[in-house]
């Protein structure tokens, strides 16, 4: 059942909070030992002793998982990284606050690529995580572990985090329902920060309607983060209308090449046919500087990164290697404590930023930046939403992408909307090879009614 369904059973006294906490467990039961979408799990029966005097809230003390890249005081917070394995934080997210302010209880924290680094969720340093559709398949990443959560049956929705495309992509391969917001319009306050231009909290859930509720319960304004817009709380579930009569549609070819391959092709064409029969008018567009987006998102990702990871030092924390002297300390520390691919990161944006190349290379990166924005005003300046696929293909083998390039491909069609810092939605929209694969709609800034209320036509349309 989805969390919509859910909550009016329970107002309707057809189910009651202790049957919907233990079919969720028991299903944990059976999947975690082939999926392992958690990391850590709060104790069920805590959570239907605390949970009973939240009655009459949104949620109603219903449990929302949540990736351990956000801070949670009950739970450890690791980032799928032995860097933090013990790591316990001593305030909560802006986010998860607001959750619990709600009446959600925190299920438990999922599995991601270390520190969000990829996408795959291979990189985890406690394992990865697997798809539920096809357990030789990857889930995507970063946001893996939420993805497989909830397409498993494990969580009703859970929380994700979209650096360039962590929420989306998962939730494509998944086959569910992913929403990176407008950057800044959900507070990064407790996100361990990755790339703190681009990090964004964003649901995970079953379906257009429960993303939805959960971005109302999270969006809004934060004082305690200094990139948070001032825009108030809102029910971005009252105005869903699955409606495209008149909504204008663009399609840039740059998202339909013709590597996606036939069955990939035909069903992007059939989402065009869907639009027009809803009443939308399609056609066709262009983005220039698609092509640039994935050398310019990883410069940029890649040396905040390696400014944001320097404070993992052996000093603060919980992982510390010894050594004779501090710097062979430090130096021991973070050998011992990242990963292959978060150290890749780190010299990656370290040489980026270093004397004699940080206008070369991560300068050049933020004026290309500028210029994937301008594109993207262009396009929404004649029409109001874009379609494409979410990722180039479905869920791929583990170890198929060994090469780091051939991974990073993996967010080619999520990387410039996270550039731009722009709403976007992934939803189920159909199979190729049997396995899900993601339509993707981006709105302009602030858009995300709009970009709800398509996907919600969409989603009602194809399944």
């Amino acid at each position: 059942m989805t969390l919509t369904e859910v909550r009016a059973g329970l107002a309707a006294h057809e189910l009651t909070r202790e049957e919907v906490i233990a079919a969720l467990w028991e299903r944990i039961a059976a999947c975690e030992p082939t999926v392992h979408a958690f990391l850590s799990l709060a104790d069920p029966d805590r959570l239907i002793a605390d949970g009973e005097p939240l009655s009459g809230l949104p949620l109603s003390g219903l449990p929302i998982a949540i990736k351990d890249n956000i801070c949670a005081r009950d739970l450890p917070t690791t980032c799928g990284s032995r860097m933090l394995q013990r790591f316990r934080s001593p305030y909560e997210a802006t986010a998860v606050a607001r959750l619990r302010s709600a009446g959600a209880q925190v299920q438990g924290k999922t599995n991601l690529d270390e520190f969000a680094m990829g996408s795959s969720t291979e990189h985890s340093a406690f394992g990865p995580t697997r798809n539920p559709h096809d357990p030789s398949r990857v889930p995507g990443g970063s946001s893996g572990g939420s993805a497989a959560a909830v397409a498993a049956g494990e969580a009703l929705a859970a929380l994700g985090s979209d650096t360039g495309g962590s929420v989306r992509q998962p939730a494509a391969l998944c086959g569910v329902v992913g929403l990176r917001p407008t950057y800044g319009l959900v507070s990064r306050y407790g996100l361990v920060a990755f790339a703190s231009s681009l990090d964004t909290i964003g649901p995970i859930a079953g379906c257009v309607r429960d993303a939805a509720l959960v971005l109302s319960l999270v969006a809004g304004h934060d004082p305690l983060d200094s990139t948070s817009l001032p825009v108030p709380p809102h029910d971005y579930t009252a105005d869903l209308r699955p409606d495209l009569r008149g909504v204008r549609i663009g399609v840039p070819k740059e998202y339909v090449p013709r590597e996606l391959g036939p069955e990939a092709l035909a069903l992007v064409e059939r989402w065009r046919e869907v639009a027009e029969e809803l009443g939308a008018k399609v056609m066709d567009i262009t983005l220039p500087t698609t092509e640039y987006a994935l050398p310019t998102y990883y410069l940029i990702a890649s040396a905040e990164a390696a400014a944001n990871l320097a404070r993992y030092d052996g000093v603060r924390y919980t992982l510390r290697e010894e050594g004779d002297r501090v710097g062979a300390m430090i130096a021991r520390t973070r050998a011992v404590g990242f990963g292959p691919e978060v150290k890749r990161r780190i010299a990656l944006g370290t040489f980026a930023l270093s004397a004699g190349y940080y206008d070369q290379y991560y300068g050049k990166a933020q004026r290309v930046r500028t210029l994937i924005a301008r594109d993207f005003a262009g396009a929404f300046a004649e029409v109001d939403l874009i379609l494409g696929p979410t990722s180039p293909t479905p869920a791929f083998r583990f170890g198929e992408k060994e090469d780091p390039i051939a991974m990073y491909l993996a967010d080619v069609f999520t990387l410039p909307s996270a550039l731009a810092g722009l709403p976007a939605i992934s939803i189920p929209g159909g199979t190729v090879g049997g396995l899900p694969f993601g339509l993707q709609l981006i709105g302009p800034r602030l858009s995300e009614e709009r970009v709800l209320s398509a996907a919600l036509a969409f989603e009602e349309a194809l399944n």
